[in-house]
């Protein structure tokens, strides 16, 4: 990402990918393909599926949305204004991102650093205590 003088391009914070989750997935349905060569096979499709997703996909906290990015392209916008809670699940394994916005759910894979993207939540989205 290119620096630029305004503020706003300052504060606003690109996830690095993590491939953690679809290569475990690739990995896992190795073993698997010897049990079970559909569940095996179903396995490492989904894995293949997210490592492309790992590779396209974008996060960027600015100081006012979250935004999904695909290369240069945004796809999606989530101001933080609409936010009423977000959770990392298993954080000793963290596998999956939830977050409510006022009218809507949102699941997310883990597909990014885990400990900034905690670090950006708490920081844009503090939780009530």
């Amino acid at each position: 990402m290119t620096t630029a003088p305004s503020s706003v391009t300052e504060q606003t914070v690109e996830l690095p990918p993590s491939y953690a989750l679809p290569l475990s997935l690739v990995a896992l349905s190795l073993p698997l393909l010897l049990v079970q060569p559909w569940i095996s096979l179903a396995i490492a499709v989904f894995g293949v599926f997210l490592l492309f997703q790992t590779v396209t996909l974008r996060l960027r906290f600015t100081p006012t949305d979250l935004d999904v990015y695909r290369g240069d392209t945004l796809i999606r916008r989530f101001p933080y204004q609409d936010w009423q809670n977000w959770r990392i699940f298993w954080a000793g394994l963290p596998i999956l991102f939830y977050f409510k916005e006022v009218k809507s759910i949102h699941f997310l894979p883990i597909l990014f650093d885990p400990k900034l993207l905690q670090s950006c939540l708490e920081q844009h989205c503090p939780l009530p205590r």
